[in-house]
């Protein structure tokens, strides 16, 4: 596996297992509804951000339609710690 510090896993009823791909600073997904790939409509984009920090730890962001939605650290020796979303804005 490639160390990616953004993993996604996705799981859905056509694959006979998870289908995974990482990415580096950023990764989007345009999620579209409809009855069929040609009659398919915007419906949603999710992205995932990260940033590493001056004292080494890396600062990873989740929005939904450029809504911030969570956030959270991994710390220099690797624990995850999440933080409040209140009062941020969008980057």
């Amino acid at each position: 596996m490639r160390a990616y510090p953004i993993w996604n896993e996705v799981e859905a009823c056509i694959y006979n297992s998870s289908k995974s791909y990482g990415a580096k600073q950023q990764s989007n997904v345009n999620v579209k509804v409809g009855t069929s790939a040609r009659n398919s409509h915007d419906f949603l984009t999710h992205r995932t951000t990260c940033r590493d920090l001056e004292d080494g730890s890396k600062e990873f962001r989740f929005y939904v339609d450029d809504k911030l939605i969570k956030r959270a650290v991994v710390t220099s020796d690797k624990k995850l710690k999440k933080l409040s979303t209140r009062n941020l804005t969008k980057s």
